[in-house]
């Protein structure tokens, strides 16, 4: 799908606030009501929008550390990453998982409430998995940038 610049103005718009109602965004790119409504729809089908969310305060809901996991796999064959995989999307302490190449298999993002929390997590949930033959750990000591926004 090609995004015109009215596609990529109003994605901008609906990034930093997705509150924003259709006429909102009608009357900050200067086009009318219908057009807009008919953009915003045809985004969502297509899937440029793929959802809205809202995005959460971890430190005011007491979810005070974010560790970054290095994970290595026991072997890297398919069945090995799909049970890793099917683990791991069932543990709401992992924010994002992502298949990486390098030195090491996944880079984990998890969020927890304290070190105790952590440590908990890593010795009863995913230093247990069958897959795992080894984990590091990096623990964040300030959070510099933290956005949801994609250039566009």
């Amino acid at each position: 799908m090609i995004l015109d610049e009215t596609d990529k103005k109003i994605l901008r718009l609906l990034q930093v606030d997705a509150h924003l109602t259709l006429k909102d965004i009608a009357g900050k790119i200067n086009l009318s009501l219908t057009p807009v409504h008919d953009r915003v729809k045809r985004l969502e089908k297509e899937g440029i929008i793929e959802k809205y969310v809202s995005v959460l305060n971890k430190k005011k809901l007491g979810q005070n550390l974010t560790v970054y996991c290095q994970v290595t796999l026991v072997k890297q064959t398919h069945d090995i990453s799909e049970g890793f995989n099917e683990s791991i999307i069932n543990m709401p302490e992992v924010l994002e998982c992502d298949f990486v190449s390098g030195t090491f298999d996944y880079m984990l993002k998890v969020v927890l409430p304290d070190m105790e929390s952590y440590h908990h997590f890593h010795q009863k949930k995913l230093s247990v998995l069958p897959e795992v033959s080894l984990i590091n750990s990096f623990f964040i000591i300030s959070e510099v940038k933290s956005t949801t926004v994609l250039p566009i």
